[in-house]
């Protein structure tokens, strides 16, 4: 068979997603497997079985991350890279991250079956905690693989139960003796479901993203003064929770004051002591603001930040802010991204132009390695959620775009 007519075989990268989808599945047809719970290392198990019938190369690293390697005929030379991450958001969706692993297993199933040697070696792997759910923040195996964070600083974050990163690693036995450090890489392809509207609403079967938006992360705590909610009058409390819902309603109203192309998000909050009859005296809550254009992200948060200070100065209640994530926004590679739109064409798929809005390890690996991504479209533009959803003639599609853009950089 000529190599241009290669294509994956849509039929078992669908069982394999299937077969994945049985590891921390929910009765609404999602996904619950946060990262490095048992559910995480039974998905993990299952991976590296897979690997292993390849007969590739196995390493695991410091951070967890999976690294499996089919060796090419000049193994001296920088590898080509592809795949993303296997924990899922909690009720989450079946393609988030999974796709990109299993398509990129689909893609060297394909060339391991038709028996093609490639100058460079293939590697696929799974990045450890992309979603940073539960260890923030997000991307932390990319991150310290790709030198952003020190490893121990890694493994000191703790989740809402005091347990951190490292000691969860090592309870579930994937806390690996390789460096968790980045060596030099040829190409780095991540094929990724869009998690948006755009590629379903204009009717195209591949995203070909330039870059992905900035991302600043933080935490606000606000402290109020608990007391009997009977007896207490209005105009003498100093409630926790009042002052964080016009906050909230401040983080909302933000991209429109701010103008530009933004969005801001308040999407998980914490209420002390959650009792009806108890004026709440603590309240923690997240904010998420992201942008193409850093200086608009940059100013939006110092913006709301003082919005929150005058809040909490009127209502007597102090806020403290803990910035979690700050990271810029990625261009990928411009002959990668090119290169991605030329093999979608030469398949015959329609692709279009576009951005991510949803942050990947592509960000941190694009700062080691030319970096480009494959999206396909997600019905609804529905993402981390259960009812996420991607037909399976598009994953397919894909997968193969991945296939002959690996196969082509890995001849380089």
């Amino acid at each position: 068979m000529e190599i241009s007519e290669l294509r994956v075989n849509g039929s078992r990268l669908r069982a394999t997603i299937e077969e994945l989808a049985r590891i921390g599945g929910t009765a609404g047809g999602g996904m619950h497997r946060l990262a490095l719970t048992e559910e995480d290392k039974q998905a993990r198990d299952l991976f590296i079985r897979w690997l292993k019938e390849l007969g590739l190369k196995i390493s695991i690293d410091e951070m967890g991350n999976i690294f499996g390697e089919r060796k090419g005929r000049s193994p001296q030379k920088p590898m080509v890279l592809s795949g993303s991450h296997l924990d899922t958001q909690p009720k989450g969706g079946r393609f988030d991250g999974i796709l990109g692993v299993t398509g990129a297993l689909e893609a060297l199933r394909t060339i391991h079956e038709n028996r093609i040697d490639t100058e460079r070696t293939i590697a696929i792997v799974d990045w450890t905690d992309e979603e940073g759910t539960r260890f923030s923040p997000a991307m932390l195996g990319s991150g310290v693989w790709a030198g952003h964070f020190e490893r121990d600083w890694a493994y000191s974050r703790v989740d809402l139960g005091a347990t951190s990163f490292g000691e969860a690693l090592e309870r579930i036995g994937y806390k690996g003796k390789a460096p968790a450090r980045k060596w030099p890489v040829h190409a780095y392809y991540e094929f990724h479901i869009e998690q948006g509207p755009v590629l379903e609403k204009m009717g195209k079967r591949i995203g070909v993203p330039k870059g992905i938006l900035g991302i600043t992360w933080f935490d606000v705590y606000v402290e109020g003064e608990g007391n009997q909610a009977g007896p207490t009058p209005m105009n003498a409390r100093k409630d926790a929770l009042v002052a964080a819902a016009e906050m909230i309603l401040k983080v909302n109203n933000l991209p429109a004051k701010m103008g530009g192309d933004l969005v801001a998000t308040v999407g998980e909050i914490q209420n002390a002591p959650n009792s009806r009859n108890i004026i709440p005296d603590r309240v923690r809550f997240t904010v998420d603001i992201r942008s193409w254009e850093d200086l608009l992200k940059n100013k939006a948060v110092e913006a709301i930040k003082n919005e929150f200070s005058q809040i909490g100065e009127k209502r007597g209640c102090p806020v403290r802010i803990e910035m979690i994530w700050d990271i810029s926004h990625t261009e990928f590679d411009s002959h990668l991204v090119e290169r991605v739109g030329k093999v979608a064409s030469r398949l015959g798929y329609s692709s279009h132009p576009m951005v991510s809005g949803a942050g990947h390890d592509a960000a941190y690996v694009c700062r080691v390695a030319p970096t480009a991504m494959i999206f396909v479209p997600s019905i609804g533009g529905r993402s981390h959620v259960e009812v996420e959803n991607t037909r399976w003639e598009d994953c397919e599609a894909g997968a193969n775009v991945l296939l002959h853009c690996l196969f082509q950089s890995a001849n380089e």
